[in-house]
């Protein structure tokens, strides 16, 4: 088995919720902590800072977008945010309050890409704040997390109607159903063979769909561990988190799993990013990241 180092650092409060990650292009961690309604900031081996939002908005997933600044939807608020690593924030309201905007993405077209959970659509807005929504062809969907596939399209999870989906720069939508009835697949990401990867929530297993839509199934060793979110590391394996088991696992692209268990009892990972220092760093909800190094001897807390 693969040897991984494991170090928490605290960087909130424990009932802040740190929920989602990602790497930024100043070389820091940029992350949301959803109760607290922040926006973190860590450069690793650095202190963190925070950015205050409104508290009831609950920022939830966070990207890199295509104009150097960071993106993140306010799940509470129905608005999506703009930070720039200069810490200037602006915020742009969607056409109406009822849309749970959740997932969020660069796409290959300048433009953010995100799922309107409530709403089942797809939304899109330009760097400058302009928004268009996509209706899906189901309803009840609960559409969650989003990335750009290797095809020039926007890939995204059905978590209700147990679905990958795919919309073109055209708006044009598809729809693959899951071979496991309710799996509720949450996280999804490109990996670096070019397919996308995602976790199956309820099923307990990790999923592959190619652009052509051939779906692949992996069951995870421990089906109750509820797998949340899912990364590429650089080594060609992804890396995902077991949100009801405390661990951190990854898979190679045929599908060899590994799993790790986190430090600190309870800790509830949710996101997960290759960082700038080649770690993967995922967030933890009782307020701390977590840096796994891959190669390394030991497993420790910085708690």
């Amino acid at each position: 088995m693969t040897s991984v180092s494991i170090v928490e650092q605290a960087v909130a409060d424990p009932g802040a919720g740190p929920y989602a990650i990602t790497t930024g292009p100043d070389g820091a961690l940029w992350f949301t902590l959803v109760h607290s309604g922040e926006i973190g900031r860590l450069v690793p081996g650095g202190e963190p800072t925070s950015h205050r939002l409104d508290p009831e908005c609950w920022p939830t997933i966070i990207a890199a977008g295509p104009d150097g600044a960071l993106w993140f939807s306010e799940y509470q608020a129905h608005r999506i945010g703009r930070i720039t690593t200069d810490s200037t924030i602006a915020e742009f309201p969607l056409p109406s309050p009822d849309r749970g905007p959740f997932g969020i993405a660069a796409g290959p077209d300048g433009a953010l890409w995100f799922t309107e959970t409530t709403a089942d659509r797809i939304g899109r807005i330009t760097t400058d704040g302009r928004v268009t929504e996509f209706p899906l062809p189901v309803t009840g969907a609960l559409p969650s997390m989003i990335t750009a596939g290797t095809d020039g399209a926007m890939w995204f999870t059905l978590n209700q109607a147990n679905a990958i989906g795919r919309i073109g720069m055209d708006g044009e939508i598809a729809v693959h159903p899951l071979p496991t009835e309710g799996a509720a697949p949450v996280g999804i990401a490109t990996g670096r063979d070019g397919a996308l990867w995602f976790v199956e929530m309820d099923a307990g297993q990790i999923g592959r769909i190619d652009t052509d839509g051939m779906i692949t199934e992996f069951p995870l060793p421990d089906r109750s561990a509820r797998p949340h979110a899912i990364t590429p590391g650089d080594d060609g394996r992804l890396w995902f988190t077991e949100w009801g088991r405390n661990r951190v696992g990854s898979i190679t692209p045929d599908g060899t799993i590994q799993v790790h268990a986190l430090p600190t009892r309870n800790s509830e990972p949710h996101g997960i990013t290759l960082g700038p220092d080649g770690s993967l760093w995922t967030a933890l909800e009782i307020g701390a990241l977590a840096r796994v190094t891959v190669g390394a001897e030991s497993v420790r807390t910085g708690l």
